[in-house]
């Protein structure tokens, strides 16, 4: 039994640089055993190997059954006999043709089962198989910049939904006709209530799984016909936060004895001045600094929306940039130094957010070995709740008002003017407001 499991324990892998790999997710008894299949960067997929286990027989640490219990040995023998089929399946296939349904495919086939008529064509009414079938064609599909393949944050998104709907259903598979109105609300109550999780990520779950349904109904499969109604959508921002031109002028005069913080706050003033995301204006080099016709303008384009963007070299901007950009750091470090400066800047003043904390379903609990990231609301030192996104948000609510907002939509990469309004907190009461005190002054101008 002990050459079984040698065998078995370093994946497998071929001359073509092929992995098979097991693996069992959750703690429920039974638990599907899932085969990964890696094969260079571009092929990565994670299928049911079609057998199960009791968890508490699953040795995570050699990805593979326990082999002091005797009655486990003939299941090791057939997971072995799994991947050597289909790395020698993989020999024999064209490289073109391996994709996600090529690998289940072969799986079918090593398990027994045949293919049969118009079943070989049948479709998983499963929602984790129509997961799966997503993140498998990632490569393949449109993404929202009109080109192909999905971004690496998109098909994290819908991991993270596998992940969910895996814990949510338990023992039972759900299926993609279920989702319905009654759905929805217990759903979006387990994510809210039991999970703990902040409600805008719980309607973006209730949305990535709309999406899944209704890439599942192209495919034939039924769905529920309340799909529809079911609710997910974006949460009211409470909280907008944003630093003022005085808190950025108390950041500017502080002195900071420390090459690091001096560094982060170069980036945070230059991307209070020029309204980008966190990952763009990281992301800025001299190349992005053009003079056109004597017009010193810095050009970039935005990562999320694939826009094109030309941002005015303004004097403020001009005064940060003196001398030379600040050097590269990750988002990562951004987010973490961001804080200290501004707390050493003294921006202590109490303020209303949510905040990322480690917690369990118990609740906090920095101790815990199933840490999970949960936002919560609260109120804390306003230098806590500072995070990369305060640039752009400064940058939009400090120009309200001064500048026309169709020229800092333009700079942001707002489409729509209501979307601007609700990203700085604006209602139409102040667009309004606005328009009635641009009518005042032209009337004091005449």
């Amino acid at each position: 039994m002990g050459k079984v499991w040698g065998k078995l324990l370093p994946l497998f892998k071929n001359q073509r640089m092929a992995t098979v790999k097991f693996l069992v997710k959750g703690k429920e008894n039974p638990s599907t055993i899932y085969l990964r299949f890696k094969h260079g960067r571009s092929h990565d997929y994670t299928k049911s190997s079609g057998k199960i286990i009791n968890p508490k027989h699953w040795s995570k640490a050699k990805k593979a059954p326990i082999p002091r219990y005797p009655e486990l040995t003939n299941l090791g023998i057939d997971l072995q006999d799994l991947a050597k089929g289909l790395v020698k399946n993989l020999n024999n296939s064209n490289r073109a043709e391996i994709n996600g349904e090529w690998v289940q495919k072969q799986i079918d086939l090593l398990n027994g089962i045949e293919e049969n008529g118009d079943d070989q064509n049948e479709i998983s009414e499963y929602i984790t198989d129509a997961i799966q079938y997503i993140i498998d064609t990632a490569n393949t599909r449109e993404n929202g910049k009109g080109g192909l393949g999905l971004s690496l944050s998109r098909k994290k998104s819908y991991q993270n939904l596998m992940n969910v709907v895996e814990t949510f259903q338990g023992k039972k598979q759900l299926k993609i006709k279920d989702v319905d109105l009654k759905f929805g609300r217990d759903f979006m109550d387990w994510l809210i209530n039991d999970r703990k999780y902040a409600e805008s990520y719980a309607r973006k779950k209730i949305d990535d799984l709309k999406t899944v349904c209704r890439d599942a109904e192209i495919q034939g499969v039924p769905i529920s016909p309340q799909l529809r109604k079911v609710k997910g959508g974006k949460a009211k921002n409470n909280f907008i936060l944003y630093l003022s031109p005085e808190e950025l002028k108390q950041i500017e005069g502080k002195d900071l004895e420390n090459r690091a913080l001096d560094n982060v706050r170069k980036w945070l003033l230059l991307g209070c001045n020029i309204g980008q995301r966190g990952g763009d204006l990281l992301n800025i080099s001299k190349e992005n600094l053009i003079s056109r016709n004597g017009f010193e303008v810095i050009e970039l384009k935005q990562q999320k929306t694939g826009k094109q963007i030309t941002i005015p070299i303004l004097p403020t901007t001009k005064e940060i940039l003196k001398d030379g950009l600040p050097y590269k750091i990750s988002i990562q470090k951004f987010n973490e130094q961001i804080k200290q400066v501004c707390k050493k800047a003294e921006l202590d003043t109490p303020t209303s957010g949510s905040k990322v904390t480690i917690s369990t379903e118990e609740g906090i609990d920095r101790q815990t070995k199933n840490r999970e990231k949960r936002k919560v609301v609260g109120t804390y030192a306003k230098w806590e709740l500072i995070t990369s996104h305060v640039c752009r948000r400064s940058f939009a609510s400090n120009l309200y008002g001064i500048l026309p907002t169709p020229l800092i939509m333009q700079i942001t990469g707002h489409s729509t003017e209501k979307m601007f309004l609700n990203y700085i907190g604006k209602n139409s009461y102040d667009f309004a407001q606005q328009i009635a005190q641009f009518y005042n002054s032209q009337t004091e101008n005449k």
